[in-house]
């Protein structure tokens, strides 16, 4: 008993102020890079070195990976948002309603780019619409210094993200691998669990199924972050992506297994149609066992070989589903929005509101990458008004008027790493919350050296960036982003379209194990855009129901191509003819007359018999009993 305290004790994480070690590592590493930024921009005599501390908050995240893959997309998205800003400038400059009409259509792009990219190529993309509104927008009354504003940036930015790297270096910033292992292996047990269920003719409820595919699917961007983490990165990353493909794979085939219970088979030349039943289902039901095992034995492969920095056995694709719709629905609302916005400005007379519409810019900006664009916007709201105030006591109280960059160090620590603490929080909400509140004040803030202590400017830049936000929220109420409904409605109806295309669709040129996981990509869309609240019974027995056909439906084509020769060649082409009429009891029937065709040459036929049933059951009508159990489109 003493023996498991102690190791209990061991276990258990040191906890100080009720924040773990680890984020206490995280918060002085922040601290300490936003510092060595700042130090070096001052030094440098950088025209913008509170783009470098921005960089750094930006830039905060715990582990090694992930902040150098993010900070090698800040500067690959600035560079291009350097050079739009600049050929805008040049060609628009003296256009007036025209030069806004084109940076409404420039957001609109980007925005459109983020919806077809995940992660941080999402991100790099969000970046374009910042840096074209920080640059090309505050300068907007003067062309001539977009090009030195351009290289000002681009040159904070490179010392933010070389501070970055180099603290992260020195204090020893956690590897991602390790986590994203235990992740994995979690969810290995999961899709195991599953097939066990199945063994004993129970399969999970749609929601819990759509659940978990969006378990998997979701850590499909965070694997991008391992090729920036070491030398083997790129190694471990293919070895990640070959575990998540087989767990959708190893998925789907607990499923067929569930299934096989529900399925009956017509009788054949007349015999006994129990008998012809139990022979196809127990041929099925063996197959099964065999390909679940092996592909448990390849997840638990690509594991290892993500552990040790090895080759997995094969570099599966791990395909990201882009609806083209939805990505043009939120990139016309996003420029309807800005475009208004700006008339709202114009229509107003103010002077000096390039830093508000600057900022809407960044914030429909930074807000396309959120599932939610209004509760992003939302947050912002919060953010904007406590950034304010902390940026006013910082300088006005804190600082009052010093210069010396120890006092600035100094001044900067309990803002800077209580808030780095928040970001490091489980909670979306309050992390987010954390990292623009940090953004925020340090926009407002904008340390320099000298340190401007200029009341008017402060309270101008803190009323127009609070305006700013409560422009996009009030664009948003006007306009609504895309609603959930909307999202899963047009998703459904995209994969509605493919399964009714004899050659799959996008899919064909994928294997049916890739394909499988873009359908998986697919269905954690639609639960992302549901948000906090668990997705409806409806909803998810129809994304399943279709998952089911389309998976079917591959493995169908893929076995019949392999066993579609020789003897085998007319009822191959039978099951072929009853695949593309979509009929439950003829892909039945074709399964059986796959089997005696087979049986005197004992060919291999058990992959394609279990895949046609598979494909039956799917298939089936709704009054039968494989259609009710299995769910029907609407």
């Amino acid at each position: 008993m003493q023996i498991n305290a102690d190791a209990a004790a061991a276990a258990r994480p040191l906890v100080f102020a009720g924040f773990p070690a680890s984020s206490w590592a995280f918060a002085l590493r922040v601290w300490l890079a936003m510092l060595l930024a700042l130090y070096v921009s001052f030094w440098l005599e950088l025209e913008s070195p509170s783009s470098s501390a921005l960089t750094v908050a930006i830039l905060a995240l715990p582990t090694r990976g992930q902040g150098m893959e993010k900070a090698g997309y800040r500067l690959l998205a600035t560079a291009i948002g350097v050079a739009a800003s600049i050929a805008i400038a040049g060609m628009f400059s003296q256009t007036d309603g025209l030069l806004l009409a084109v940076l409404g259509i420039w957001i609109g792009l980007c925005v459109y780019a983020v919806g077809m990219l995940d992660g941080n190529r999402a991100y790099a993309a969000s970046l374009c619409c910042t840096t074209v509104a920080l640059i090309a927008i505050q300068q907007i009354d003067s062309p001539l210094q977009v090009f030195p504003t351009g290289v000002a940036r681009g040159a904070a930015i490179s010392v933010g993200v070389l501070a970055v790297a180099l603290v992260n270096e020195i204090l020893a910033a956690p590897n991602y691998h390790p986590a994203l292992a235990s992740r994995i292996e979690a969810l290995h047990r999961r899709v195991t669990d599953l097939a066990q269920d199945a063994e004993r003719g129970q399969a999970p409820s749609a929601p819990v199924a759509a659940s978990l595919l969006h378990d998997i699917a979701a850590l499909r961007p965070d694997i991008a972050s391992l090729a920036a983490e070491s030398s083997v990165g790129p190694t471990r990353a293919a070895a990640a992506r070959s575990a998540l493909v087989d767990l959708v794979s190893a998925f789907s085939l607990g499923r067929m297994l569930a299934a096989l219970s529900a399925t009956s088979a017509p009788a054949q030349n007349g015999d006994d149609p129990d008998q012809d039943a139990a022979g196809l289902i127990a041929i099925s039901r063996s197959w099964l066992r065999i390909e679940i095992s092996r592909k448990n034995a390849q997840v638990r492969s690509s594991l290892d070989a993500l552990r040790a920095g090895t080759r997995p056995y094969r570099a599966w694709h791990a395909p990201l589903y882009r609806s083209r719709r939805i990505a043009a629905e939120a990139g016309a609302r996003a420029a309807i929005a800005f475009t208004l916005i700006a008339i709202f400005f114009v229509l107003a007379g103010w002077p000096t509101t390039e830093l508000c519409l600057s900022l809407v810019a960044v914030i429909i900006g930074l807000g396309s990458t959120s599932p939610a664009p209004r509760s992003f916007t939302l947050v912002a709201v919060m953010a904007m008004p406590i950034a304010c105030v902390l940026a006013g006591i910082l300088k006005y109280l804190v600082f009052n008027g010093v210069s010396e960059f120890q006092l600035l160090a100094i001044g900067l620590a309990p803002v800077v790493i209580g808030l780095a603490l928040l970001v490091s929080l489980p909670s979306p909400m309050l992390s987010s919350l954390g990292r623009l509140v940090l953004v925020f004040t340090l926009a407002v803030l904008a340390p320099t050296n000298p340190q401007s202590y200029d009341p008017e400017v402060f309270l101008l830049t803190s009323f127009f960036a609070c305006l700013s936000s409560v422009l996009v929220f009030a664009a948003q109420l006007l306009l609504p982003p895309l609603s959930c409904g909307r999202r899963i409605r047009l998703l459904l109806e995209e994969v509605r379209r493919e399964l009714s295309r004899r050659d799959s669709g996008p899919a064909r040129h994928l294997a049916p194990e890739e394909a499988a996981f873009r359908d998986a990509a697919r269905i954690e869309q639609m639960v992302t855009a549901n948000g906090p609240s668990a997705i409806n019974d409806q909803i998810a027995g129809t994304a399943m129901h279709f998952f089911d056909k389309a998976d079917a439906l591959r493995r169908c084509r893929a076995e019949l191509d392999r066993v579609g020769q020789g003897p085998l060649a007319g009822a191959a082409q039978a099951a072929r003819e009853a695949l593309v009429r979509r009929d439950g009891g003829a892909i039945l029937a074709s399964a059986g007359a796959l089997h005696q065709a087979g049986a005197p040459s004992n060919l291999p036929t058990s992959a394609a018999i279990a895949a046609l049933i598979a494909a039956s059951a799917a298939f089936m009508p709704p009054q039968s009993p494989t259609g009710s159990s299995r769910g029907t489109s609407p």
